[in-house]
Parts: structure tokens; C-alpha cells; sequence
């Protein structure tokens, strides 16, 4: 599987945040940070904290991916790549959510056609 499919699904390589990184583009990151902030309801994105090489690639890491991602962590507890590896996936609480609201995430893990 691709190393930029996370592993929920998500496709890495058209993220903001690992495009500003993998471009040095401060400017986007200036945007991302506003963007997600409005998303999330905070004021704790910082343009300095965008940045990202991926969720499975080697390098750095938004901090939500690196050390609060509950997905993120329960794959990695578990030695699989993706939720595509899980046979728990169909009834995981965890992912149900953003599958619900990023349906080709579970395209982009196989599980779909």
C-alpha cells in the first residue's frame, strides 16, 4: 500500500500540512493553521506547528498525528500498516467517524470499490 495513505485512510499526499512542509511554503502554512483552527475551535494552530511528511512515512509529524491520534496509536498497538489490516474495522468506534465523513478513506484502504 501506498506510505501516503494514513493509517485511517486519509491520503497524505494531498494534505496542506505535508504539502507546506515537503514545499518549505510558509505562506500555506500561515493558511492551513488559520483553517484549522476555525475546523477545530482553537487557537492552538500555529503555522509553526504545520508540519507533516506523512503518517506512515518517516520524519516529522503534526503533533495530532504523532502523539494524540487514538487511530493512529491503535494501529500501531496492534503492528498493523492501516485500519485495512483490522478485522475489527466494519465496527471500529475509533474510525466510524471519519469514514462517515471522509468516505474515501476507506477506498483508499481497500475496503471499498
Amino acid at each position: 500500500m501506498n506510505n501516503l495513505i494514513a493509517c485511517c485512510g486519509l491520503d497524505c499526499e494531498s494534505c496542506e500540512a505535508r504539502i507546506a512542509t515537503m514545499k518549505n511554503d510558509d505562506a500555506l502554512r500561515s493558511e492551513v493553521a488559520k483553517k484549522w483552527c476555525e475546523m477545530n475551535n482553537t487557537d492552538q494552530i500555529t503555522p509553526e506547528t504545520i508540519n507533516c511528511t506523512g503518517c506512515r512515512t518517516e520524519g516529522v509529524k503534526f503533533a495530532f498525528c504523532q502523539s494524540m491520534c487514538q487511530i493512529r496509536q491503535c494501529v500501531q498497538s496492534k503492528g498493523y500498516d492501516t485500519c485495512g489490516d483490522c478485522d475489527e474495522v466494519d465496527n471500529c468506534p475509533k474510525v466510524a467517524p471519519l469514514f462517515e465523513f471522509t468516505p474515501e478513506a476507506k477506498k483508499n484502504l481497500g475496503l471499498v470499490q
